[in-house]
């Protein structure tokens, strides 16, 4: 997408992201996910954590924005991939959520592609990720950018409700 931009989240980026996380959120997994729990979100909530995260970070999570005309599209979050509360020497992309009304045009594929370079040009092997086990749309868009599920699958609870998660793994290699 031309003119698309791809830089570091600041703080006042995070009311924005949080609108697109939760629309993200209310769209892709509406049927997958209880509605009541997706009906409830509420984005002056998660753009207070997006803000406390940000000022209490160590820099080990990489926070990305897709911004075009100085309009923030797509949020991108990695970092040290976590084996229950222990962080590996793997990278996690922990989430990716693009507006729904620009699902398609290029913005999840330049804010992956860009967490992929980072994760490489710090030295990781190999970078993960979950995503919904009946989530298509998004196993798609991992399997087209070179993911593939390994065989491991947890429960992720939500609202009472237990829905599958597949772990999904790149092999990262460095371009000298």
């Amino acid at each position: 997408m031309s003119g698309l931009r791809i830089r570091e989240l600041t703080v006042a980026d995070c009311d924005r992201v949080a609108e697109i996380r939760i629309g993200g959120w209310q769209s892709a997994y509406r049927g997958l996910i209880p509605q009541e729990y997706l009906d409830a979100l509420d984005v002056a909530e998660d753009a207070e954590r997006h803000r406390t995260r940000l000022a209490q970070g160590d820099g080990s999570v990489v926070n990305l924005v897709a911004e075009l005309n100085g309009d923030v599209l797509g949020w991108a979050c990695h970092g040290p991939y976590r084996d229950g509360q222990v962080r590996t020497a793997d990278a996690e992309l922990y989430a990716i959520y693009v507006h729904p009304e620009r699902y398609g045009a290029g913005i999840g594929q330049a804010l992956l592609a860009e967490s992929v370079q980072q994760c490489t040009a710090a030295g990781h092997a190999r970078m993960l990720l979950w995503v919904l086990k009946e989530n298509a749309f998004a196993r798609r868009f991992y399997e087209r950018a070179g993911f593939r599920a390994d065989g491991a699958e947890e429960p992720f609870e939500v609202a009472g409700t237990e829905v599958p998660e597949v772990r999904y793994v790149r092999v990262l290699t460095r371009v000298e």
